[in-house]
């Protein structure tokens, strides 16, 4: 009996996560963000991103009292957000974060470690 109640909890927070992966509207994710909260300290605290409708982004932030742009694509696949961008020194670098909450005007994502980083749609 323990089993089937382990696999029937198991199916049901599957499922569960399943509807809410298939409810993010990835449209909305287009426009301009401004950081807001981030639980990474190092993070820099007037970042921005934008994101186009032709899956383009851009991420600009101060480094050192330098402004730095990156540019890359994105990737919305369910509930996964994916960011290829090209670094200043000719690098590249990809990421990939969980979407947490995405409404019109607030975006929230998880990374693998578990780090919220909350963002505002600049009007």
């Amino acid at each position: 009996m323990k089993g089937i109640l382990a696999a029937a909890a198991a199916a049901l927070v599957f499922v569960g996560t399943t509807s809410a992966a298939d409810k993010i509207d990835a449209g909305k994710l287009v426009g301009k963000w401004q950081l807001t909260k981030s639980a990474d300290p190092g993070a820099p605290k007037e970042a921005t991103v934008e994101f186009t409708k032709d899956n383009k982004v851009t991420m600009t932030f101060k480094l050192n009292d330098k402004d730095i742009t990156l540019s890359g694509t994105y990737k919305v696949d369910g509930d996964k957000l994916t960011i290829k961008a090209t670094l200043p020194n000719g690098g590249e670098t990809d990421d990939t974060d969980t979407i947490k909450t995405l409404t019109d005007d607030t975006l929230v994502t998880v990374d693998k470690e578990k780090k919220e980083t909350e963002f505002k749609k600049k009007k």
